[in-house]
């Protein structure tokens, strides 16, 4: 009996060792980025640290305007802005906060003022701040659950997309106002203007498709169906090929899609749980990034053409991205677990 129990001592605390041991793993992994895999077509520069005072602190929208980075804060509703660098990364000095509540989503800059708007899903508003202090200055109520928003040049006006209410909000930056709301028709995620057009293309997740937003007129003139594409997300579009560029968060493809014959031309298989989605139209490369932490690299060979460049492994959580058309510089958003969340950034390999 003696010899029985001190076997079954043995193995449960052996069995405890694992787990412990597998514990430590799981947590280490969760807890501490590391450096992302090697990649052909792209260099890792860095990461740049965001202040935060969070056990978790989850990351949203990214946003390129001129010299600045502006990142959102879900978790906590922050929005960080980054003095980008040309010769060197930037560095805690260069990030500036504003602080807010949950949950933080997309920003745009107004030009003719210089001043941020942000969506606010909990408050149910969009906030206008001053992007040089980081001071708020007007709260904008708005459609339930804000996310996506987009500064029309040509109408001069904020589109916001919400998602619970179906709508679209239009706001005039001039009186700083609410000045119509759209009906979608299904739960809207990302969009992307098209300026020959004058057309707003807006995906809806719940419908798996896309319709185009006359601005002008304030209505939906058209849809279409995304035909293998479940739970459209992330989207980007080629102007010039009359192209959009699809993540589809259920089923994990990048859908190409025809703007001209109104149908999906091309898949590539993508990372699980894709969310972003950014085009390069210089280099001919769309990213996309999910919370699989895996950001891939596709090369458009032609408008019905594509090719995966690259398969990157990032961080679990590091889901948002966006790119600096100018310097061709990706930056990417990452969760932070005990530690700061972080943007990292990467250059392409020429």
């Amino acid at each position: 009996m003696k010899n029985t129990m001190k076997t079954l001592i043995k193995i449960s605390l052996a069995v405890l060792g694992v787990v412990v041991v597998a514990a430590i793993a799981v947590a280490g992994y969760l807890i501490y980025p590391g450096t992302p895999s090697h990649a052909s077509s792209l260099v890792f520069q860095g990461y740049v640290p965001l202040p935060s005072d969070r056990l978790l602190s989850v990351l949203d929208y990214l946003t390129v305007n001129d010299d600045k980075l502006f990142v959102t804060g879900e978790s906590a509703g922050d929005v960080y802005r980054v003095q980008i660098r040309k010769d060197s990364l930037p560095t805690a000095a260069d990030v500036a906060k504003l602080h807010g509540e949950p949950a933080a989503h997309g920003v745009v800059i107004e030009p003719s003022t210089h001043l941020a708007y942000v969506t606010r899903s909990e408050a149910n508003t969009v906030d206008i701040f001053e992007p040089e202090k980081m001071v708020l200055i007007k709260r904008i109520p708005v459609a339930d659950d804000p996310d996506a928003i987009f500064y029309d040049e040509f109408d001069k006006l904020v589109y916001v997309a919400s998602g619970d209410s179906h709508l679209a909000t239009l706001i005039d930056p001039s009186t700083q106002t609410m000045l119509a709301t759209i009906p979608l028709g299904g739960t809207p995620e990302y969009a992307a203007l098209n300026a020959s057009t004058r057309l707003l293309y807006q995906n809806l997740k719940d419908t798996n498709s896309v319709v185009a937003v006359d601005l002008t007129k304030r209505t939906v003139v058209q849809g279409w169906p995304l035909q293998g594409c479940e739970a459209p997300t992330g989207m980007a579009i080629d102007e010039i090929h009359r192209r959009l560029f699809v993540g589809c968060n259920a089923n994990a493809v990048l859908a190409i899609f025809d703007l001209d014959d109104h149908r999906v031309v091309a898949t590539v298989p993508i990372g699980k749980g894709p969310d972003s989605v950014a085009f390069d139209p210089a280099l001919h490369r769309i990213y996309t990034t999910g919370k699989s932490g895996v950001l891939i690299v596709v090369q458009q060979d032609g408008p019905n053409r594509y090719r995966t460049l690259d398969t990157v492994h990032l961080h679990y959580g590091a889901h948002t991205l966006t790119l600096d058309l100018t310097t061709h510089a990706l930056y990417v958003g990452y969760a932070g677990l005990v530690v700061n969340p972080r943007v990292a950034v990467f250059i392409p390999r020429t």
